[in-house]
């Protein structure tokens, strides 16, 4: 049946609604920190996923840019973070934005199979529906979705909904820009006016990833899922190589210690909820890159495989700020 929906709503031929029929209370939403949250993504500083709760991520994002902005570093919504935030005092929280067959387009796929082997026989790894999509384009969850609207409103072309003000000011990207990769941007509001980046710095203890202009000046960080007990995080200093967009994955049960012993070789298709998301930015440690993810909930909350696991969004970012050459060092 969720197969069944999935191929008639790509199609455009039923519109859902936010939840079910018997939806569980939604948490209400802490109108500051959301403000906070939309901010601070709009800025470069990751808050994670945006979700009107204060959490762990948030505060990395705090801390983050008070650092960058030369602010006593306490993680918290402290008066002078406060009064740092004023120059952006008109800029909306939430906005209303009218859905559009664009966005609403898909292809969505339904529930993916948990076996690699199964998705290796699928053409794309996309969105399960439109409910994810669009959690995934305006950075938040789902159930923030259902928070900022009614319950009853219908996800159909024409119709207005509200949502965390993430979209960027520009998206000019260069007209040789790979046109995959350019909707992927557009579908993910990542806009164009990104700093430029010098070197990158992976932080294990703090558990970021911070971007830094050529004068040294903290200009991006993200939350970051970074190694395990089994696979490490590489300390040392790396380069960047390359960046594979909206790249397929070569799944080699060798590589994963918890893979399952009759685990074969394969060969996985593209897609947003593939193994390492929209994005795989190389490094030239084998085997070694930073990516994005298909559950940005988890950033920062599990194990990764050894690799630097950042939400869709905030690698997609990351992808237009460095190139190949910029130095990543990876430090406890």
């Amino acid at each position: 049946m969720h197969l069944l929906k999935s191929l008639l709503l790509s199609a455009g031929l039923l519109p859902v609604a936010l939840i079910s029929s018997a939806p569980a209370a939604a948490a209400p939403l802490d109108q500051r920190v959301m403000g906070a949250q939309v901010l601070l993504d709009r800025l470069g500083f990751g808050p994670g996923v945006i979700d009107g709760a204060s959490g762990m991520s948030l505060t990395k994002a705090l801390r983050g840019w008070q650092e960058a902005k030369g602010l006593t570093v306490s993680g918290e919504l402290d008066d002078a973070t406060v009064k740092s935030f004023e120059p952006f005092r008109e800029m909306p929280t939430v906005i209303e934005v009218k859905l559009t067959p664009e966005i609403l387009a898909g292809p969505f796929v339904g529930p993916l199979p948990a076996k690699e082997t199964a998705k290796a026989k699928m053409k794309f790894l996309g969105y399960a529906d439109a409910m994810e999509a669009l959690a995934e384009r305006y950075h938040t969850t789902k159930a923030t979705l259902i928070a900022l609207n009614s319950p009853q409103t219908k996800l159909a072309a024409g119709v207005a909904i509200k949502v965390p003000n993430v979209i960027p000011p520009a998206q000019d990207f260069p007209a040789d820009l790979n046109p995959e990769w350019r909707k992927t941007l557009s579908t993910l509001s990542v806009g164009s006016g990104q700093p430029d980046v010098a070197k990158v710095v992976v932080d294990k203890s703090d558990g970021v990833l911070r971007a830094f202009d050529g004068a040294g000046k903290l200009v991006a960080q993200f939350p970051a899922t970074m190694g395990s007990k089994y696979d490490p995080l590489p300390i040392g200093t790396w380069k960047i190589q390359g960046r594979s967009y909206n790249p397929t994955f070569h799944y080699n049960p060798k590589l994963f210690w918890d893979a399952d012993s009759k685990d074969q070789k394969a060969l996985l298709p593209p897609g947003p909820n593939g193994p390492v998301g929209v994005v795989w930015i190389d490094l030239d440690k084998k085997h070694y890159g930073i990516h994005g993810t298909p559950n940005p909930e988890k950033i920062g909350r599990t194990e990764s495989h050894g690799c630097i696991r950042l939400t869709n969004w905030d690698a997609a970012r990351l992808a237009v700020m460095v190139k190949p050459g910029t130095p990543a060092i990876f430090q406890q």
